[in-house]
Order: structure tokens, then C-alpha cells, then sequence
């Protein structure tokens, strides 16, 4: 199989406006005869559900939770990146490409960033006139701040709630368009299988999780825009209902999963607290712009009250090492740093896995009450969960697995290699290479649902003018239906005795500990033998009490952990074979003598695609390498 990106002809800054000038268009009268799937409601589904249903298409959204408000998106806190210049501090649209280009560590496609980067000063615009509430300056100005990974301020916030308010923006979009009776909404509806017709993406299979009802719908088109899989790991900062299910099943009907091992590791978690913790919370990165990281110099240090440790005692070891963007490190870089101070045994806190993130400087330069504008409410998420206040005490953080860099293999139209399935946000593997920087999952999300699928969406739908839109009897359909209806007869047959959470808490330690924020050939070997061992077990005896009609949330946990026990392999897989070190992928046989990242560009400069070859049979890999046309490759460097 070869893999083609189809990106337009022409110099980059210009590739966008000529794909626009020349992709096919469909007259008002014809696209009210096409209906669209949209699998997920949160950024990027929302936005692209409303602005579908805004041009006329007929579209059916569907989502797991009870409301599309409920979706994961709302949890991002920090801000969104824009190339706005505000600030006059010497930021353009190709400054935001290079540095994601750059802190994706040279693994993403340079067509889909630059657009990004293009379309970022247009989410802005959008949203404002949707009511978001920016913060602004006092001229009335939208507000600036500065990210990981960045020297210019580009990001755009509203105080630590931007996901959530972002969100409620695409949300009433999305309503008004429910309200006209454009968009059909389908709540507590989860996809489970993907349908092929004649080799194109024409339906899905989903359950209704309130009556257990499974149901096949028909389109033209079906968007995956279901986010990523970090909670594969167990203990992560998603929403502990995120999976992986829906761009997995796609997988095995032929869609490709491109670079899975590339999982983004977050630098300002609130450290775990126990073993039996079912989450964990994000603080944000935006933190970092005015809180400065420490711990002791000595281990002996430790267990001293910290404002009792003086500044000769202390080692801001990301000043030190990185003066150059000092805290505001890359997120990688910053994780990365923070496992070494501790596997030093210089961390603090339970077990010491723990750094401070302290904001006494800032509190003595600023005073409380700007500080309480800014990041009031992240200090009120903390007191909360740890009982501790950061404006007496600093916070103690520590790394946490947050996003997911790798998806299903999508070409510069967001279309997978699956004719009419697109893939949209954190599900699709674009824009940020092996490595995200701050505040561009929102960008991405956002700019995919609002201003790129209506173009690419509608240049396949061109090809499909006349074509008969199947109906739910098909033959295809009855054969997705009767795939779904034998797997959940499966999970309910097993009646063992072990929880499935143990299996998923399993599961998740193995991949921490081998393909984590660290991993080594004989780590990755470990858990490929260990996994297929824990799924045995699971299929054996898991216990997922109750049935399949109606409300069963075990059955409904079980098949994502199902899911992950298979995607699993896949993740290590992909780690195993990639000889080298970049992002969020570290290999430890992979280092310079300072301990950085060592890539390699000559022998892995390429998008590693995997195929489904068949239950328990391992996937082919496939390559598209990356061509760099206006970049060139730089070791990434921050120091």
C-alpha cells in the first residue's frame, strides 16, 4: 500500500487558498440530500456538526455522554495558541509553524501545520463573535499569555476555563442548528463498529446506552471526532469514559493508526496520592508562566516544610539546565526533567514523585490579587483535591499522561484511507508530530471542525453526487450488526470474578512503567509478551454482571478495555520498532551524553502507519515519509 497525503501543489503559504480555489463544489439544493455522521461532540465534533448543519447537510451527531457539554474538551484549562501578534513581540503564521513544526520534533506533515498555524487568527474571530469571554487587557484588548515551548505571547485565554468555554461556544452552536432541525443530536449513543459499502465509510453501528438498543444508521460520510486514548494507561487526566473504541474498530475495518506510540506525558499534574486512584488532574500549563519549579539540592531535604528550604537550598533545575525558556520548557522536556530529580530521590511528597511549582516570586512581584485573576480557580481545584493552599505553600506536582499525538492516518483533507471517513482533532494523528505544544489541541480541534472539513468534506462529496446512499439493509449493515451483537454476547458470557477495573489498572501500570515517559527495547519486549497474557485472563474471567438490555456500565467498560487490551500491542508495537528519540517517545538506548532526545532523521523521518492483518497476527507497517520543503531539520533545543 502506498500512502498519499494529497497536498496541493504550490508554496506553502499559499497551498490552502488553492486547494479552496479549486476543490469542488455543491449547490445548496444538493447538499440538503446528503446526510453526515458525526461521532463525537466535543471541539472539534461540535464545530463541525454546526457548521455542517449551518450549510445545509442533513447530519446525525452522536455521543456517549448525556449532553455534548459533558465532552472532554471542557477540561482544557490554559488557552488557545493564535498567530494574532497582539503583543508586537514578533510572532507571525509562520513563526506558530515553526515552533509546532519544531516542538513536534520534526514528525509531522508540513502542509497540515502551516494551515493550522493560517487558520488559528480566524478561530479567534469566530469565537469572540460566538460570546467566548477572552480575557482582555484594559484597553479591551484581547489578553496574551506565554506557553511551554514558546517566546512570544499567542495565547489566547479565559481565565482556566478555556476548554469549557470554548466549548460552550461550539455547544450553542451546535444547539441552534438541533434547533432548526438541521442536526439530529444522539446522546448516551456509542459507535461501535464502522460500515463498509463497496469500500467506502457509508454507517455505523452504535448502542443505545440507556435500553441497549443496537442500531445501524446510514450517510454519505461518517467524522470520527472521538479524541484520543491516553487513558489506556489508567491513571491519566481524561475523563475516565475516553477510549479508544471508535477509531480502534475503524482500524480494523481497514482505517490505518499512525505513529500510536507518540502519547503526550504533562508536566503539572497533581501527583497521584494512592493505588487505587481512578484519575488524575491536570493543572495547567499556564502555571509554569509565573510559578517557578523546584526541589531540594540535597535528599536529605525532602521531608523539610519547604518554606523552610532557603534559595541557596533549592535547585530550579529547569532554569538551570534550559535558561533559555527556563520553565516554560516544552512540556516533553519538562516531564522528562521532572522523573530525573526524582529517580535522584530528590522528589517530594507521597513516595516522592513530586516537584514544587511555586508562585511566592510571583505573589511578592504581582500581589494576590492579579494572581487570583489569572489562576484563581486552578488554586481553588487544588485546595480542593490535595486540601493545601498554594498561595502559603507551593503546589506539588508531578508528570502525567494528558493526550495522545498519534490517530487514525488521515491525508491533508482529514480523509483516513478509507474513502468517506474523515477524522477529526486528537482522534486524527496531523498536526502535532511527536510532540504538542501548549494550547494547540484546542487550535487543531477547532480549526478542523470549523474551517477545513466544510472545504474537504464537500470536495468528496462532489464524487458521490448520484451515488445511492445505502439503506439499513444492506447487507453490510446486518453483518456490522451481528460483529456487535457476537462481541457483547461474549463479554456477558464470561461471568468470572475479577474486576474489570483491575484488568484496566493492570494494564495501564505495565504500559507506565515500558511506554511510559521512558521506554527501552527489553521494557517494550517485557509488555508485548505481558499484554496478551492480561487479555487471556480478562476474556476468561472478567466479571461484567447484569445484560445487555438497557443501562449497563460494566458492559459498557468492558468493551473498552477490551479494546485496550488489543490497542495496547499495537502502542508498543510502533515504540518497539521506532529506533530513536523524539517528543513524547524517549528511548533510553536513544541519548546524547547530556541525557536529550537523540532522533534520527535519515532512518525515521516518516509517519509509521499500522495495518490490521488479523486477530492476533501482527500489523504491517507502512511509511509515508515526511518531506520538508521550507523547514529544515534542527536539533531541538532549548537551552
Amino acid at each position: 500500500m502506498t500512502l498519499d497525503a494529497k497536498i496541493p501543489g504550490g508554496p506553502l503559504g499559499k497551498k490552502w487558498a488553492l486547494f479552496k480555489d479549486t476543490a469542488g463544489l455543491i449547490s445548496p439544493a444538493n447538499k440538503r440530500k446528503f446526510k453526515i455522521l458525526v461521532v463525537g461532540s466535543g471541539l472539534a465534533g461540535a464545530s463541525a456538526a454546526a457548521t455542517l448543519g449551518e450549510q445545509g447537510y442533513q447530519v446525525r451527531c452522536f455521543c456517549y455522554q448525556d449532553s455534548p457539554r459533558r465532552a472532554h474538551s471542557i477540561a482544557a484549562q490554559g488557552g488557545i495558541n493564535a498567530a494574532k501578534n497582539y503583543q508586537n513581540d514578533g510572532d507571525s503564521v509562520f513563526r506558530l509553524f515553526y515552533d509546532t513544526i519544531k516542538g513536534g520534533d520534526f514528525r509531522s506533515r508540513e502542509a497540515n501545520v502551516y494551515r493550522l498555524a493560517e487558520v488559528s487568527t480566524f478561530i479567534i474571530d469566530q469565537c469572540v463573535a460566538q460570546g467566548v469571554p477572552f480575557a482582555r487587557e484594559y484597553s479591551g484588548l484581547l489578553a496574551n499569555r506565554s506557553f511551554g515551548g514558546a517566546q512570544v505571547s499567542r495565547t489566547f485565554y479565559a481565565r482556566g476555563q478555556t476548554g469549557q468555554q470554548l466549548l460552550l461556544g461550539a455547544y450553542q452552536a451546535l444547539q441552534r442548528q438541533v434547533a432548526l432541525g438541521q442536526v439530529e443530536m444522539l446522546p448516551r449513543t456509542e459507535m461501535l463498529d464502522l460500515i463498509l459499502v463497496h469500500g467506502h465509510a457509508k454507517g455505523i453501528v452504535v448502542r443505545n446506552l440507556v435500553t441497549g438498543r443496537v442500531d445501524s444508521h446510514a450517510a454519505d460520510a461518517v467524522l470520527l471526532c472521538t479524541g484520543g486514548y491516553s487513558n489506556i494507561f489508567y491513571l491519566s487526566t481524561n475523563a475516565k469514559g475516553c477510549n479508544v473504541t471508535a477509531t480502534y474498530r475503524a482500524y480494523k475495518q481497514g482505517a490505518l493508526f499512525a505513529n500510536p506510540c507518540y502519547t503526550q506525558i504533562h508536566p503539572t499534574c497533581i501527583p497521584a496520592s494512592g493505588d487505587y486512584q481512578s484519575k488524575l488532574t491536570l493543572m495547567s500549563e499556564s502555571l509554569r508562566n509565573d510559578g517557578r519549579v523546584w526541589v531540594p539540592k540535597r535528599k536529605e531535604d525532602c521531608f523539610r516544610p519547604p518554606r523552610g528550604i532557603s534559595e541557596v537550598e533549592r535547585d530550579y533545575y529547569l532554569e538551570r539546565k534550559y535558561p533559555g525558556y527556563g520553565n516554560l520548557a516544552p512540556r516533553d522536556i519538562a516531564s522528562r526533567s521532572a522523573k530525573e530529580v526524582c529517580d535522584e530521590e530528590r522528589g517530594i511528597g507521597p513516595g516522592g514523585r513530586g516537584v514544587y511549582l511555586d508562585f511566592s516570586d510571583a505573589l511578592r512581584r504581582l500581589g494576590r490579587p492579579i494572581i487570583e485573576e489569572r489562576y484563581g480557580n486552578l488554586f481553588k481545584i487544588y485546595n480542593n483535591i490535595t486540601g493545601e493552599d498554594a498561595y502559603e505553600l507551593p503546589m506539588r506536582i508531578y508528570p502525567a499522561v494528558h493526550y495522545t499525538m498519534g490517530g487514525l492516518w488521515v491525508d491533508y483533507n482529514l480523509m483516513s484511507n478509507i474513502p468517506g471517513l474523515y477524522v477529526l482533532g486528537e482522534a486524527n494523528f496531523s498536526d502535532h508530530g511527536a510532540n504538542r505544544l501548549g494550547a494547540s489541541a484546542l487550535m487543531q480541534g477547532l480549526a478542523d471542525g470549523y474551517f477545513i472539513i466544510p472545504y474537504t468534506l464537500t470536495d468528496y462529496l462532489v464524487t458521490q453526487l448520484g451515488v445511492q446512499r445505502p439503506s439499513s439493509d444492506h447487507p453490510a449493515f446486518r453483518s456490522a450488526e451481528h460483529r456487535v451483537g457476537t462481541r457483547t454476547a461474549q463479554l456477558l458470557s464470561i461471568r468470572g470474578n475479577r474486576s474489570t477495573d483491575s484488568f484496566h489498572r493492570e494494564l495501564g501500570l505495565l504500559l507506565w512503567n515500558n511506554c511510559g515517559m521512558s521506554r527501552s527495547r527489553e521494557g517494550l519486549q517485557r509488555a508485548l509478551e505481558e499484554i496478551p497474557k492480561i487479555r487471556e485472563e480478562f476474556w476468561r474471567n472478567a466479571s461484567i454482571p447484569g445484560t445487555g438490555e438497557g443501562l449497563n456500565q460494566s458492559l459498557e467498560k468492558a468493551g473498552r478495555i477490551a479494546d485496550f487490551l488489543e490497542f495496547g500491542e499495537l502502542l508498543c508495537y510502533d515504540a518497539l520498532h521506532r529506533e530513536e528519540s523524539c517528543g513524547g517517545h524517549f528511548r533510553i538506548e536513544h541519548q546524547t551524553d547530556e541525557g536529550e532526545a537523540l532522533r534520527d532523521d535519515e532512518n525515521y523521518a516518516y509517519v509509521a502507519a499500522w495495518k490490521f492483518d488479523g486477530e492476533h497476527v501482527a500489523p504491517s507497517l507502512i511509511k509515508e515519509h515526511l518531506v520538508y520543503e521550507s523547514v529544515q531539520f534542527a536539533t531541538r533545543s532549548y537551552k
